[in-house]
């Protein structure tokens, strides 16, 4: 939960709940860079984001102290900043998990980000995401068409 939920702040506007799903798509980005094989440190088994600071079943008043008090996020390790292709990834990621809803990256901007990457490194191809997709949900997706 985003740390104005955990506080019971929220602003039952659109823009607000859009800024609460940023944060949280800043845990699944972590996610998915705490499970990717490109980095040239070791893949854990997975975890779940801030298992390491509360455990598994986490009380609402351990989040609280964490996510509100202590302003902790999940870590992004040395060897994924390093890495060239996970260093612009790990930036992202901080910028939507920001402590400030109003600072965090939009959804836009996200995707902006992503393009860069792919342009800064056009080895992989959609055909390969697909492949990486498939390997970790186990579920043959075809390639999504643009809607632009």
């Amino acid at each position: 939960m985003a740390p104005e939920v955990l506080e019971g702040a929220i602003n039952f506007q659109r823009d607000s709940f859009l800024r609460i799903d940023m944060y949280a798509f800043g845990l699944v980005l972590w996610e998915l860079a705490a499970r990717c094989t490109a980095a040239d440190g070791p893949v854990d088994e997975y975890m779940l984001p801030f298992e390491e600071e509360v455990g598994q079943h986490p009380s609402l008043e351990d989040m609280q102290e964490v996510v509100v008090h202590k302003k902790l996020r999940p870590c992004l390790r040395d060897c994924w900043q390093k890495h060239t292709g996970l260093a612009m990834l790990c930036e992202t990621i901080e910028d939507c998990w920001d402590h400030e809803a109003e600072a965090r990256l939009s959804a836009g901007c996200v995707e902006e980000r992503i393009g860069q990457m792919q342009r800064q490194a056009p080895i992989i191809g959609p055909e390969e995401i697909v492949t990486v997709v498939t390997m970790v949900t186990n579920v043959d997706l075809p390639p999504k068409e643009s809607s632009l």
